[in-house]
Parts: C-alpha cells; structure tokens; sequence
C-alpha cells in the first residue's frame, strides 16, 4: 500500500474486479448524464479488469477509511491507438473517481501516481488518449501537462462504432518513482 498526500494506493486484485465495474458503470452514468458520449454503462465486465490485472497493472485509490474513491488502469503498450511502438511510455486508462466520495484533487492525485509507476520502470513518456468529442477531458490532461502528439480518428469499440481519440503524452524526465 502507498500513501501519497492522504489517498492509499493499492494494486487491484482479482476480488476487487466487481467494485471497479461498479465504479466504472457510475462514471459511464454520470458522463451520459452530463451530456459526455464516451463510457457506457455495462460496457467494462468483471473479466474485463481481471485482463488488465493479467496485462498490466490496475491500481486502486482510497481514502483513510478504507473507501474506494477512484481507480485506473495502467498499460505497458496500446497498439491499438498508438501502435507498435519501443518501450518508452506507460499508457494510462479508465481514469475513474468515486465523485461522491473522492476529494477534490483525487483524479490528478491518481494521474501523478501512475505517471510515478511509470517513470519507476524507467520509461520516460507517459501516454493516454480521450475521445474527440470530450473537450473538457482534453482540456483536464492539457491542464495536467499533457500534449496533443496526435489524433486517431477511426478508433473501433467493441460495439463496432467507429470514433476518433486524441493521443497524449507527457514526458517524465524529472519525476521520481513511486
């Protein structure tokens, strides 16, 4: 477990597969509420975590209760958006708050924390994309030090819907590892 600035940071585990759904489906919800189409409620299953647990890394936050406040899934490569590339960049997914339990903050906290995993593996970029049409998302990771290197406009869900991300990325070069 880490603590960074009051949020305890864990790796998820195979159990805690139906609280990331959970968190998952109540941003997809707030989004869709918010007039944001991007995440669909039902869209992320229990399998679906236990993969990006097999694949890579899927950290947890909470507060000092013990309560879920947010959540993310860290890649060690995306062809699918970036294609193939060398190992110079970790790629941050899903990053999801518990809005109403997380402190304001708790989504950079989670962010800064990821691009400490990273940079601790000596990779020197990290990488995200947000949809296109989210331009308040793209604002937030620009506002976070992310840049625009980029553009994907023929992304395929799994739905079969084509839409188009914006690719970003931040350098490390000064961070120090988590």
């Amino acid at each position: 477990m880490i603590i960074d600035d009051g949020i305890l940071f864990r790796q998820a585990v195979e159990k805690d597969a139906h609280t990331l759904v959970a968190l998952y489906d109540r941003a997809a919800r707030w989004m869709r509420d918010n007039g944001i189409d991007q995440w669909k409620p039902g869209d992320k299953d229990a399998d679906h975590f236990r993969a990006r647990m097999r694949d890579g890394e899927v950290w947890l936050a909470g507060d000092p209760d013990g309560r879920v406040i947010g959540a993310y899934e860290l890649w060690w490569s995306d062809e699918e958006a970036w294609g193939v590339q060398p190992p110079v960049a970790g790629y941050v997914h899903r990053l999801m708050v518990e809005r109403e339990a997380a402190p304001a903050g708790s989504g950079r906290r989670m962010l800064e924390h990821a691009e400490r995993r990273i940079a601790g593996t000596g990779r020197e970029r990290a990488r995200l994309d947000c949809v296109s049409t989210n331009p308040r998302l793209l604002a937030y990771y620009q506002g976070a030090g992310y840049r625009v290197v980029g553009e994907l406009p023929n992304k395929e869900g799994k739905d079969g819907r084509i839409y188009g991300v914006i690719l970003l990325e931040k350098r490390l070069d000064r961070l120090t590892a988590v």
